[in-house]
């Protein structure tokens, strides 16, 4: 029997990346979900999707966990994310807002309630990750999208666990923010200008004084918390408080 399996989105690169990279170590097969793929593994499996596109994505569904047998811990992590257009409602393009929800929120709870479909009479552990963030509890100019996105995705974990606890069927699902971790996204936060967001000027500041977590902190963190999810019974959560 296979010890555990990874299911990870968002995986090629930032904070997802540095989960494969975290699970290969610790001798875990990982499957990514990305459009693109950058590691190669002989435990990585890359499974290639575009998960803003939902109707593709409801095509897949069915068969995309239909090989994940004999293991003792599956996990499912979901990474994938975008901040979308950094600008102040009324100057926002409007295509844009869909795919946010699409990759932010729609796509991680089809990939959830696959998962527990599948899963439901697996007797080893099943987890559920959803990648949170502490937007979703503070309203940032500029970032609308984003906070809402991110409040939803938080409160779908919420819900999720209890209706798991309720029905007996022993997911354990968390939300955990990564805290300001140095990826793209960062990038794209500094490259704005202040009429659009008004603390991109902090964010450089972390930037410039090296207060940024690496994505490899973060992941060391991110399994702290999955090796001892009984110490941490709320479902929101934040790396910062481990």
């Amino acid at each position: 029997m296979k010890k555990s399996l990874f299911i990870i989105t968002g995986a090629s690169k930032g904070i997802g990346k540095g989960l494969a990279e975290k699970a290969l170590k610790e001798g875990a097969e990982v499957w990514g979900i990305n459009r693109t793929h950058s590691i190669e593994h002989e435990n990585y499996i890359a499974l290639t999707y575009d998960l803003a596109n939902i109707p593709n994505l409801l095509k897949e569904l069915p068969q995309l966990f239909s090989k994940a047998i004999d293991y003792e811990k599956i996990v499912l992590i979901n990474n994938a994310g975008t901040l979308g257009d950094i600008e102040h409602l009324g100057n926002i393009e409007n295509d844009s807002i869909p795919h946010l929800f699409d990759l932010n929120v729609s796509a991680p709870l089809l990939l959830m309630n696959q998962f527990m479909k599948v899963f439901k009479d697996f007797k080893g552990e099943k987890i559920i990750i959803n990648i949170s963030s502490g937007a979703g509890k503070n309203a940032v100019d500029g970032w609308s999208g984003y906070c809402a996105s991110k409040a939803a995705l938080d409160m779908a974990s919420k819900v999720a666990a209890k209706e798991a606890e309720m029905d007996g069927t022993g997911f354990i699902i968390k939300a955990i923010a990564p805290g300001v971790v140095d990826t793209e996204m960062q990038t794209q936060i500094r490259s704005t200008n202040e009429k659009s967001f008004s603390g991109v000027d902090k964010f450089k500041n972390l930037k410039a004084e090296n207060q940024l977590s690496s994505e490899e902190e973060v992941a060391e963190k991110y399994f702290h918390f999955i090796d001892n999810l009984v110490k941490y019974p709320d479902v929101i959560l934040d790396v910062r408080h481990v």
